[in-house]
């Protein structure tokens, strides 16, 4: 399999985070609210996992390496691909994750130093539905892989001739080289699914990826609808209530004169 370049993350590595509730075997797959300020708990039913979305809220989708090698996770929301804007294929580009790092993933891929937000929206006015693929609303999916080993090197006899042959085809057959370590680069209404919101800053660069095997190692598939529907659809009990808003601990600007 050739070496392919995929987009690695460079910023908003979160150094210590806990999902409250992650789906994933590889990789931790979690939602988090932006307006509320609070992970989305995920619910199970039937075999599947679901999240509920307040439609106008900014999310994004954090995630939580667990393995301890490089891993490639081909994202899609809705069954576009969140980097290219393609209907989304495992094949495709996706997010390169370092060992046990986490992370955050904020919205549409628009440049290397820019994303358009993630955003709860009725299905009809979601990216995909607006760019004609309306089919797949409603689910997030990633599929992940391990990287390919890297090959033994060969012994090399010590004489001058053979050291520089061998050092010679060992720089035609590696792989391109990435930047050091990929660190520095890395009434119920209806369906929700997810807009186009506003442009945000979000910096990344690219690296090499080569994938131990054409197919995914693991596959996470995240199902997501407004509160009122999952209940209706009795994937949230209907005795839950809905969590408290948590308190803001500055939910003032600026000094105000005494009165």
């Amino acid at each position: 399999m050739n070496t392919v370049w995929k987009i690695v993350l460079g910023m908003a590595t979160l150094a210590a985070w806990a999902p409250a509730g992650a789906v994933g075997r590889m990789v931790d797959l979690t939602v988090y609210d932006r307006t509320s300020q609070q992970p989305l708990p995920i619910y199970r039913h039937d075999g599947r996992y679901y999240v509920a979305g307040q439609p106008g809220h900014r999310y994004q989708i954090q995630l939580r390496s667990r393995e301890g090698g490089r891993t490639l996770g081909v994202l899609s929301v809705d069954g576009v691909n969140m980097l290219s804007g393609d209907t989304a294929d495992w094949s495709q580009t996706g997010y390169v994750l370092d060992p046990f790092v986490a992370t955050e993933i904020r919205g549409w891929r628009k440049s290397l130093s820019e994303v358009a937000d993630f955003v709860f929206a009725d299905a009809s006015r979601s990216y995909a539905a607006k760019t004609g693929r309306p089919d797949n609303v409603g689910v997030i999916g990633m599929a992940v892989f391990r990287a390919r080993p890297l090959p033994m090197p060969m012994p090399v006899r010590p004489t001058v001739e053979e050291s520089s042959g061998a050092a010679a085809d060992q720089m035609r057959q590696a792989p391109a080289a990435s930047a050091p370590a990929a660190k520095a680069l890395s009434a119920m209404g209806g369906p929700i699914g997810t807009g186009h919101g506003a442009r945000e800053t979000s910096v990344v660069s690219y690296t090499d990826f080569e994938r131990a095997s054409a197919t995914p190692d693991d596959v996470v598939t995240l199902y997501y609808d407004t509160r009122e529907r999952l209940m209706a659809q009795g994937v949230i009990p209907s005795t839950e209530r809905m969590p408290p808003p948590l308190p803001d601990p500055f939910p003032g600007h600026f000094v105000p004169d005494p009165r």
